[in-house]
């Protein structure tokens, strides 16, 4: 694995790459000290792991990811533990206090190692795109449904699965958002964040949130806050 170190502190970097030196099979590739640093590195070194700092001059760890179109696998180290609730809803696979211990750097790694051994499926590798007319097969333990697409109002990761929202029902299915993106029509789905696909057809409400972003009431349905980024694009597409 390639990993990218994140984090204004020259001396935490230096000591998270001493300890990564006791697994021989992750391998450093940079270093970041802030967002717009972490942005530039990410593009030119696609690492298949970020070690990310929260708190950082210019833009936090969170903030970084919002401006991501597709993240990295992510394992914050910070100082603070107030944030681990919500690096868990932004699908990071750990969360490390600084000073890091060697055994938990250990498990988080071991996390990291089953993502990235989970192969793509023959028919994730070549599946054709979707109308949203079409009828899709939804199997979760015993429960199987057909449902078409157009009664799905919002994708959603839970874990390392995708729970699926139609009628009254959650079923999870073991699908990336980014395999479905690339096979739902981009007219009647939309990308909201990096958690979650809705369905456009499904929008009751919609008001203006913090920091220029929207957020979106579906019919029957839960409430989505759209990414700063996101959120521009959704204007632009629905403006005349």
């Amino acid at each position: 694995m390639n990993a990218l170190l994140i984090d204004d502190s020259r001396l935490a970097r230096t000591e998270l790459r001493h300890l990564l030196q006791a697994f021989p099979d992750v391998t450093v590739v940079g270093e970041a000290k802030n967002a717009a640093e972490a942005r530039a590195q990410i593009q030119a070194l696609r690492p298949d792991l970020l070690f990310l700092d929260i708190q950082m001059p210019g833009g936090s760890g969170f903030d970084l990811l919002e401006s991501l179109d597709v993240a990295p696998q992510v394992i914050f180290t910070t100082a603070y533990d107030e944030y681990a609730l919500r690096a868990f809803e932004v699908s990071a696979l750990d969360y490390l206090l600084k000073p890091v211990q060697e055994n938990r750097l250990a498990a988080a790694l071991e996390k990291a190692r089953n993502q990235t051994a989970m192969p793509a499926t023959p028919d994730e590798a070549a599946a054709p795109p979707l109308s949203a007319q079409d009828q899709v097969f939804v199997k979760d333990g015993e429960r199987c449904w057909f449902v078409r697409l157009a009664d799905i109002k919002l994708f959603e990761i839970n874990g390392s699965y995708t729970q699926i929202y139609f009628e009254e029902h959650r079923p999870l299915i073991p699908r990336t958002l980014q395999h479905l993106e690339t096979r739902l029509d981009p007219k009647v789905f939309f990308r909201a964040n990096r958690q979650q696909i809705i369905n456009l057809k499904w929008i009751d409400t919609i008001e203006p949130w913090f920091s220029n972003t929207l957020k979106i009431k579906l019919k029957q349905g839960p409430e989505v806050e759209v990414s700063r980024k996101q959120s521009v694009l959704f204007r632009e597409m629905m403006s005349l």
